[in-house]
């Protein structure tokens, strides 16, 4: 069933950062409930990592495309420094 749940809802390198968190989300409830049998949690858990990793690579190229170009004074560009730290 775990495998089943997994494929409709898509590979996760394939899933957009909302339908991974949801479908992590959906693997978190199942796993606290306690009423998935051993086999089944074990899979669960390996489709959750599958899918944390996913949302974490989604956050960290989020966090580097608005990340703030520094200019010296001819307008150059000398760096980037992470959004928000001024």
């Amino acid at each position: 069933m775990a495998e089943e749940s997994m494929m409709q809802q898509g590979e996760p390198s394939q899933m957009s950062f909302e339908d991974a968190l949801r479908a992590l989300e959906s693997i978190v409830r199942r796993l606290e409930s306690g009423d998935v049998p051993l086999d089944e949690s074990i899979s669960l858990y390996s489709q959750g990592e599958e899918l944390r990793k996913r949302c974490m690579e989604r956050l960290q190229a989020a966090e580097a495309r608005i990340a703030k170009l520094t200019l010296d004074a001819g307008g150059a560009v000398t760096g980037a420094t992470p959004f928000g730290t001024d």
